[in-house]
């Protein structure tokens, strides 16, 4: 019920936001005759307030056009390589008619970012992959809206997300040999667990896994997040928190902890640092620093557009995670696609180097919540270990602006190309994985292989942003 009265509302106010942008313009229109006057001025920015607080936002797109490779602009695809029905493998493919370039591209390796499934969407990295891609060949998982998921499509648990992973891995081994996976934030938890399992039934993993600021142990300096998880039980997320989608969208009736919801928690853990924002902003446009504007803009525009969640992935993730901590226990027990129980084994991972990072002040995932990776995962080797601390830096420095580009990227860089060498994989790997990997990985390679590669068809209602390739 709270989920249709608060599309009600968004319905109601919708024009009212429309009309507020409209009278922005208008007073600060050079062509007005009162254009120019304080009085419009601060007309003016109090409407663009206005629309800007009650606006619906969207999916934003990627919008990487082109990547600076050596002194070469390279253009930039973005096309959907896996189209799942809770997810998109996106691939941005890279072009050029330089051929010393084209060439160096080749060699460079392919690198699989996870994105969280945690409220925003995947184009909250975009930073991370406009980086990456001047070195890689970038995938990302790019989750979808669970609203606008039929009930047909059935339902999505913790175990499809890591199935799923499983997947997108095996696809990029069957095209490139191996390669290597970055997991930020929450999915750090099952891609590791998505890992393991291949590393259990003896199928090749990836050559490095890149873990940054996640709750891979979240009883470890506990934040916010995670005492809302604990000091709340089970029953209460699912009996508040939980609701079903309208009927004015495709998802009708499938139960989701809706983005509205997720974004009221956001602003609420810092309520006066965005309040001051805005009033900011306001300032800003009355003094006419068009600068400040469009940062505060690009910013709110990907901050405030949010995702629904599929209830049951939602709550298992709260229960596991949060609340039983069933992978530092070693209880967790994963459904394959064969409908089978497989325990969750990090020590079984040999010959998949691993670096974790974690920022100095992530208020998110705490210090030492997921450099516990390394004690769980006993049997690599220390030399292919590494964990970095970003000093000074958040939970979003870490993958998002100067700090990831400064000091965490060069150390993501470093540590990949390190362990790039897909014959001393092979030569560390156990005796029994080829074999167990003939009977595993081909049969999912072949399916994803089957999947509609190039299959961008603009799904308007569907939120798909248009893009550019890799």
């Amino acid at each position: 019920m709270l989920y249709q009265i608060y599309e009600t509302q968004r319905s109601v106010m919708e024009p009212f936001a429309d009309l507020a942008h409209t009278a922005a313009k208008m007073y600060s229109n050079p062509l007005n005759p009162f254009g120019q006057s304080q009085l419009a001025h601060r007309v003016s920015a109090g409407y663009e307030l206005m629309h800007r607080l009650g606006k619906d936002y969207v999916k934003p797109e990627f919008g990487i056009r082109t990547v600076q490779v050596g002194k070469v602009d390279v253009a930039i695809h973005e096309r959907i390589e896996i189209d799942k029905p809770f997810c998109d493998l996106l691939r941005f493919k890279r072009f050029t008619d330089d051929a010393a370039t084209l060439t160096g591209l080749k060699g460079q390796p392919a690198v699989l970012i996870v994105a969280p499934l945690s409220g925003h969407y995947a184009t909250l990295l975009r930073d991370t992959v406009k980086t990456m891609l001047k070195d890689h060949k970038v995938y990302i998982t790019d989750w979808k809206n669970a609203r606008l998921v039929p009930l047909s499509d059935g339902e999505f648990h913790l175990d499809d997300y890591v199935n799923y992973v499983q997947e997108f891995i095996r696809h990029l081994q069957g095209k490139y040999g191996n390669c290597h996976v970055i997991s930020v934030c929450q999915p750090t938890v099952p891609v590791l667990a998505a890992v393991s399992l291949m590393a259990s039934r003896g199928e090749t993993t990836p050559l490095t896994m890149t873990m940054m600021g996640g709750p891979i142990d979240a009883r470890k300096s506990p934040t916010s997040v995670n005492n809302l998880a604990t000091n709340k039980s089970f029953e209460w997320f699912e009996n508040n928190v939980i609701y079903k989608v309208p009927g004015n969208f495709p998802g009708a009736g499938r139960r989701v902890y809706p983005g509205f919801l997720q974004h009221t928690g956001f602003v609420a853990m810092n309520p006066d640092r965005h309040a001051k924002s805005h009033y900011d902003y306001f300032k800003d446009l009355i003094k006419g620093d068009d600068a400040s504007t469009e940062a505060h803009r690009k910013f709110y525009d990907e901050y405030n557009a949010v995702l629904d969640m599929d209830a049951d992935y939602y709550l298992e993730t709260i229960k596991t995670v949060f609340q039983d901590y069933s992978l530092v226990h070693g209880t967790w027990n994963v459904k394959n696609l064969q409908g089978k129980n497989e325990l969750v084994r990090p020590q079984d991972i040999t010959t998949t180097a691993m670096l974790t990072v974690e920022g100095e002040l992530d208020d998110i995932s705490g210090s030492g919540q997921t450099a516990a990776a390394h004690g769980l995962c006993s049997n690599i080797k220390p030399a292919n270990r590494q964990h970095l601390e970003v000093p000074g830096a958040g939970h979003y420095g870490i993958f998002s602006g100067r700090r990831w580009r400064e000091t965490v990227y060069p150390a993501v860089v470093k540590f990949i190309l390190a362990h790039n060498d897909l014959d001393t994989q092979k030569k560390a790997a156990p005796k029994k994985t080829a074999k167990t990997a003939v009977k595993v990985a081909p049969k999912v390679a072949a399916k994803s292989a089957a999947k509609p590669t190039a299959k961008r068809a603009v799904k308007a209602v569907a939120k798909k942003a248009p893009a550019r390739k890799k």
